[in-house]
């Protein structure tokens, strides 16, 4: 079995896949920037992380010891009109869901490059291959995490360490109840907004079927790469790939409902 840090572990994605990934015998290292917010989880251990800090990082590095596997999870969202989001928000999802992998990318990869083992797993998102209104910040964020891991694959690939991304549709977690948002009262993107209302959570995959996807990725013996996860995921990425941008963009406004 392996030795597995998952950054995020706190919630949601990150604690469904923890869970997962102990009961099938790993030994996990759930990480939160609270950590007593992973007092129940039944795992290895818990450690402090904040992935904007470099000492906190460091701390994890030290406190952590050999990992095996690494899993790229923490990440947040905010929906907002890309000519008006603000540039602290820009630079908020930026910090966490690109230069927080980095980071630990960076902290914890030489070890498996020198033993030439190891797996460093990014949780990206259908929308790092296909962008959606209002969301275009968090889309790219992911789309930068889809373009550093393709680079890793290549690079840590020559040493024997696998690079891995894993791409979820909408997950029933919660994140979409009440995302960060920026509109004015007479924004001229209100009704784009209105018509972009996420449905109930239950018509959303669980994290506990995309956490399954996560675990199935990290004990392949295949040298998979990407991993769609969630049947609407999968729906929009076969698209994606069978139609040209003209067609894909009358067949995503469908899916949509999107009159706009």
């Amino acid at each position: 079995m392996s030795r597995i840090l998952i950054t995020g572990s706190s919630k949601g994605l990150g604690r469904a896949t923890a869970l997962e990934l102990a009961r099938r015998g790993h030994e996990v290292i759930a990480t939160a920037r609270k950590v007593e917010t992973l007092a129940d989880l039944p795992v290895a251990e818990r450690l402090a992380l904040d992935v904007t800090s470099e000492t906190s990082v460091r701390r994890a590095v030290e406190q952590a010891g050999r990992v095996d596997v690494l899993i790229n999870n923490a990440a947040e969202i905010a929906v907002a009109p890309l000519e008006s989001i603000p540039f602290e928000e820009v630079r908020n999802l930026y910090e966490i869901n690109v230069f927080g992998a980095l980071r630990m990318i960076q902290a914890f990869t030489p070890a498996m490059r020198e033993r030439r083992a190891g797996t460093v797993l990014n949780v990206s998102s259908v929308v790092g291959r296909i962008s959606l209104p209002l969301t275009g910040i968090y889309c790219s964020t992911k789309w930068a995490l889809e373009a550093l891991s393709e680079s890793l694959r290549l690079e840590l690939g020559h040493f024997g360490v696998r690079v891995v991304v894993v791409e979820p549709g909408q997950i029933g977690t919660g994140a979409l109840d009440a995302p960060r948002a920026y509109f004015s009262e007479k924004d001229p993107y209100l009704p784009l907004a209105a018509s972009r209302k996420y449905g109930p959570r239950e018509q959303m995959t669980p994290p506990e079927t995309i956490a399954r996807t996560i675990a199935d990725a990290v004990e392949s013996p295949e040298r998979q790469f990407r991993w769609p996860a969630g049947p609407d995921a999968e729906a929009l990425l076969a698209s994606r790939a069978k139609l040209d941008d003209p067609a894909f963009d009358t067949a995503l406004r469908s899916a949509l409902n999107l009159q706009w």
